[in-house]
């Protein structure tokens, strides 16, 4: 008799336990519909612009998901939420543009062309260096830990992995490696990256949505105000300054598709070859 009653309550605990649960995943589902973000991006527009991100072929197949991008926009509120409708789109536009280079599984001649394989890797494979600046002493390294790029946005060095783990909650330096293991961290990693002014540079955010405003040293070294600027703040140093640049050329390449796709208008000053980049 008590091992009935016994099995009995074990059933019906199972049984409130998956309730709960099911009940916490619609939760989670309706929080997803309801974040200001799913204005602009839908579920539906998120897969026809990430086309190739579940293929076989691509080793973040799984990782890149809706929901952890819609959840990860909620710690930057004013992300495609400044301005009027087409500079929300455009920056939104712009920015799953550059984190889809940063990404990119595609080819000259891959299936529905090389602009259509965005978040198709997590961490940069065969780095060339571990991305230590051991002479960064505020943000140091820590033995045996790579810094190489990870996430959307290929988040790199030992100081972008501290200052970012200071402003979302992890140890950047300790545990590195985790921004490719946590979705919605990833995703977090590079609107932080997006949203953050490093002086001297401006935030991409800034810039996409008008209110970057140029210093004397800037209009000097002809950084101007478009998506160029943000490849510039990105990768500048290696990209910028060079006429022609196929890694610029595939940015903008990404950025003219997915213009279309919010239907706006890419604005002036989409490359940075006659830019200096950022000392």
């Amino acid at each position: 008799m008590e091992k009935q009653v016994s099995l009995s309550l074990c059933l019906f605990l199972f049984i409130l336990s998956i309730s709960s649960f099911l009940q916490e995943t619609e939760a989670l589902k309706y929080s997803y519909r309801r974040a200001p973000i799913t204005r602009l991006v839908s579920k539906s527009l998120y897969d026809s612009i990430f086309i190739h991100k579940e293929n076989n072929a691509c080793p973040a197949k799984g990782f890149y998901h809706y929901e952890a991008f819609v959840e990860a926009t909620r710690w930057f509120p004013k992300f495609g939420s400044v301005g009027g409708t087409m500079t929300r789109r455009r920056e939104v536009a712009a920015f799953l543009a550059q984190i889809s280079h940063e990404t990119t599984g595609g080819w000259a001649t891959a299936p529905d062309g090389p602009y259509a394989w965005g978040l198709c890797f997590k961490e940069e494979v065969s780095p060339q260096s571990n991305y230590c600046d051991a002479s960064n002493t505020e943000w140091p390294c820590f033995p045996g830990k790579s810094y190489k790029g990870r996430g959307p946005i290929q988040l790199s060095w030992n100081y972008n992995y501290g200052q970012a783990g200071r402003a979302l909650g992890f140890d950047g330096l300790r545990n590195p490696e985790s921004v490719a293991n946590n979705s919605v961290l990833a995703f977090k990693t590079a609107l932080w990256f997006w949203m953050t002014e490093q002086t001297p540079k401006p935030s991409c955010h800034d810039v996409m949505v008008n209110r970057y405003r140029p210093t004397k040293a800037d209009i000097a070294a002809n950084r101007t105000s478009g998506f160029g600027l943000t490849t510039n703040i990105i990768n500048g140093g290696l990209e910028c300054g060079i006429p022609g640049d196929g890694r610029v050329n595939d940015r903008v390449g990404y950025f003219q598709r997915y213009a279309k796709l919010f239907d706006v208008n890419t604005g002036p000053y989409l490359d940075c070859e006659n830019q200096m980049p950022f000392s």
